[in-house]
């Protein structure tokens, strides 16, 4: 593929016409719509391609566009071989392609006041556009070229070096991050123990040959998805079938990630003691998470005021029994593709570490013994239905639940829907993802002054 255009060719956006002297505010005024369809319009449209690629997109008559193109080729599909060229692909996003310059796709995105940017999770990457709804023929060109057309030229890669230092040691800098990477090493033996970051022996050791090799395995139709809030559905499919039909089959599967279980501690002068204590809970998307999301209400999944200590939660109000340090403790919850953990994730001074997390533990063991009333159970739903809720009223939120359920099932559950499928978690399905909890085979990892903080065979 040598140069890609053609972009401006495509069909006029087919509201350009009809949207003539009519408010933003209420864009289908005026328009007689057939009865049951009232709002047909400005609902998710999902379509699936022969070759597998899926469209979804949300014409929401917002007079910017964001579009997104979300593919199955997070780092848990590094090999041995190529661990940390998912790092490096992230970074590698502005360089040069088959189609235009690395200078070109920056001066290009900018002078139509746009943006550029790329995400990953274990599972997915996200390369996503901002532009102005009239610019997006030319903001898509750019995007077009850097999902379907790298280059990676050695040079170029090899550049990339310093930058990939930078990510490690700023990632270092956050206890957080530090003890979840720890966590997902210790709990899996493949896929999802992968990390985010490139290993320490593979800096400078990555070349552009397996760079594309990874594109080709994990790149193709089957594992995309494209992703449009702003945009009419037809010209999304158009841009869809015209330029991301670009390779077929599965690609590469993957392994599927084996739970071990197992314990990281990471000993430094650090004053505060971060730690994670999780067991295997459910895949996402199954109604089994969706009890494991409401459990993690029910205990406290932070604070939802600014620097508040969400006294109101099950675990700080028996914590705060156990110690009179300060503390911070919530319930931590992460599902995937196959395989999911549940927890508790502590912070405090490193004297009191043993009674915070067995005091947190306690609570959990309560929850699974049925110390939950009705009336708990009513409160957690509506937090998550909240928070659910909240996530869709920015764009970046709502294309990611677009696209991350685009490409897992291929199609879209209203909010409507998952709201009511919140309704229907019982007091029994919490207590069975508590006694999960409880029973399962822990993982734990920490971070900090290690002298009182007890084993994981010792909680």
């Amino acid at each position: 593929m040598k140069g890609i255009r053609g972009i401006s060719q495509l069909s006029r956006r087919c509201y350009a016409a009809t949207r003539k002297g009519q408010s933003l505010v209420q864009p289908l005024a005026g328009l007689k719509l057939s009865q049951g369809a009232a709002n047909s319009c400005q609902d998710v449209h999902v379509t699936k391609l022969p070759s597998g690629l899926v469209i979804a997109s949300l014409e929401n008559y917002s007079p910017v566009s964001k579009i997104g193109v979300f593919v199955r080729a997070g780092c848990r599909y590094e090999t041995p071989e190529n661990v940390g060229v998912a790092h490096l692909l992230r970074l590698a996003a502005s360089l040069t392609t088959k189609g235009a310059s690395a200078l070109r796709i920056c001066r290009g995105v900018e002078a139509v006041g746009g943006s550029m940017s790329v995400t990953a999770t274990r599972e997915n990457m996200v390369y996503s556009v901002d532009c102005l709804r009239d610019d997006i023929d030319t903001v898509m060109e750019y995007l077009i070229n850097v999902t379907t057309a790298p280059e990676f030229r050695s040079w170029e890669v090899s550049d990339l070096t310093p930058r990939v230092k930078m990510d490690k040691a700023l990632a270092a800098q956050s206890p957080q991050n530090a003890v979840l990477e720890s966590l997902h090493a210790a709990a899996y033996k493949n896929a999802l123990s992968n990390s985010l970051y490139c290993p320490d022996h593979m800096v400078g050791n990555i070349h552009s040959e397996q760079m594309h090799q990874y594109v080709q395995d994990n790149f193709t139709s089957a594992r995309m998805a494209l992703v449009g809030l702003g945009v009419d559905h037809a010209v999304l499919r158009q841009v869809g079938e015209q330029f991301l039909n670009i390779r077929s089959g599965l690609g590469t599967t993957g392994a599927m990630s084996q739970y071990r279980g197992g314990e990281l501690r990471q000993q430094n002068s650090n004053s505060l003691l971060h730690c994670a204590l999780v067991s295997q809970s459910a895949i996402i998307g199954s109604p089994e998470a969706l009890a494991f999301s409401v459990l993690q209400h029910i205990l406290g999944a932070g604070p939802h005021i600014k620097r508040g200590s969400n006294t109101t939660s099950k675990l700080t109000q028996g914590v705060s029994k156990a110690t009179s340090d300060p503390f911070d403790v919530s319930a931590f919850n992460a599902s995937y593709s196959d395989s999911g953990l549940f927890g508790v994730y502590t912070i405090c001074q490193s004297a009191a570490a043993g009674d915070v997390i067995k005091a947190a533990v306690a609570q959990v063991k309560a929850v699974a013994d049925g110390a939950v009333t009705a009336a708990d159970l009513t409160q957690a739903k509506n937090k998550l239905k909240a928070h659910y809720l909240m996530s869709l009223e920015s764009p970046e939120g709502l294309i990611d639940d677009m696209g991350s359920q685009a490409l897992s099932g291929g199609v879209y559950l209203t909010p409507d829907t998952v709201t009511k499928n919140i309704d229907n978690v019982s007091l029994t399905d919490v207590a069975n993802a508590a006694k999960k909890f409880v029973s399962g085979k822990k993982t734990m990892a920490s971070s900090g002054n290690l002298v009182k903080t007890p084993f994981i065979d010792e909680i």
